[in-house]
């Protein structure tokens, strides 16, 4: 059964994590570097501030309640969605997100597609926002099968077309790689998934892989952590919410395509509203997600969902929006094309890892050039 769902988050939830918030102890937090040892203090700070003396959840919630949401039970797992419907002309469109983002990074993006004529459907993944409960660890290759499952129980014998960056370009390659003759087509804007055995082969491709490991050596100590001990970290994100703000809000400092301060640090406030950040958090902390989303990590290690099986080459057509992300540095084409059947290729200008959030024009008409690249879908 699919049934429309309102976001209420109880009284007594919303005063717990007040409390917790406006009793956290600074004078514990000393500064290690800012932005250069991780969260700059002063813009949690500052995030901190609004959240307490400005920020009206239920002001929020019921703006978020004029989406259209849904919910469904997808193989005994509660699945959260927003699901618009245009005239159905174009073929339907699900849009992935990922860690620690959330469905709203494509908010600005559901009007235009439904004026398009494509159904559109942006889950919140298993085990993140109001996508609870879950009954286990669920990695990317299970919630790919979780995805197809909703969209078939939504458009029974039609093909669609798959939007994702982060986890959701993860799960949508295995989409791809699972249920090919359910697609029409996927968009990435991160290629997060290669075959096995690929190896750089060019000097484009070996100077790309060395400068993206070092790069990583510092910035994935949380995807370390998440991966082999989320329910450790978890003792602490679950009890406070100040720490559970500032693992996120680094995220965003660090992904995101930023101007800099005089200090060198991201400017974050030139391009989010404080507004826009604490929404995204609180669909973690509210919601008591900010536990179970880092699942999909540990989820990963157990698939060994990482990689495709060695020689796996991906049949379905596919778009690449190669965004200049900071820390997920994008491949050159001819090393994606190693795995998968590219059709289509656009270096964008910028945006970073948060595309749609980001460059939420630029995504859409790049999404919109790959539907129209794919057609009907024939090959």
């Amino acid at each position: 059964m699919i049934s429309p769902f309102t976001i209420r988050i109880s009284e007594e939830r919303l005063s717990a994590i007040r409390t917790k918030v406006e009793a956290y102890d600074w004078s514990q937090l000393t500064d290690a570097g800012g932005w250069s040892a991780g969260v700059d203090v002063n813009d949690l700070k500052r995030l901190v501030a609004y959240w307490l003396d400005t920020y009206d959840w239920r002001e929020v919630e019921q703006r978020l309640n004029r989406l259209p949401n849904f919910k469904t039970d997808i193989e005994g797992e509660g699945i959260h969605f927003l699901y618009a419907k245009g005239d159905g002309s174009r073929p339907p469109v699900l849009l992935l997100h990922g860690w620690p983002g959330s469905y709203l990074e494509f908010e600005r993006l559901l009007d235009p597609l439904v004026a398009d004529g494509h159904d559109v459907v942006i889950p919140s993944l298993p085990g993140f926002a109001f996508s609870q409960p879950i009954k286990g660890v669920i990695g990317p290759r299970r919630a790919a099968e979780l995805m197809h499952v909703l969209m078939t129980k939504l458009f029974p014998g039609r093909r669609y077309v798959v939007q994702g960056g982060d986890w959701g370009a993860g799960i949508a390659s295995w989409m791809a790689y699972i249920q090919p003759d359910a697609l029409l087509g996927f968009h990435l804007n991160m290629v997060s998934v290669l075959a096995k055995d690929v190896v750089p082969t060019t000097q484009e491709e070996t100077d790309l892989f060395k400068r993206r490991a070092a790069i990583l050596d510092w910035e994935t100590g949380y995807n370390q952590e998440q991966e082999t001990r989320p329910q450790t970290l978890g003792v602490a994100l679950a009890d406070s919410p100040v720490g559970a703000a500032g693992w996120i809000l680094e995220k965003f400092g660090k992904w995101a395509d930023l101007e800099r301060t005089s200090d060198g640090g991201p400017d974050i406030w030139a391009k989010f509203t404080e507004d826009e950040l604490l929404t995204n958090i609180m669909l973690y902390i509210a919601t008591s997600s900010v536990v179970t989303s880092t699942w999909i990590y540990h989820g990963k290690r157990l698939e060994g969902s990482q990689t495709f099986p060695e020689g796996t080459r991906i049949r379905v057509p596919t778009g690449v929006a190669a965004f200049p992300d900071p820390v997920f540095l994008p491949p050159p084409r001819s090393l994606a094309e190693k795995t998968y059947n590219i059709v289509h290729w656009n270096t964008m200008p910028k945006g970073g890892h948060f595309a749609a959030l980001e460059q939420p024009e630029l995504m859409l008409a790049d999404l919109r050039a790959f539907i129209t690249n794919i057609g009907d879908g024939t090959r």
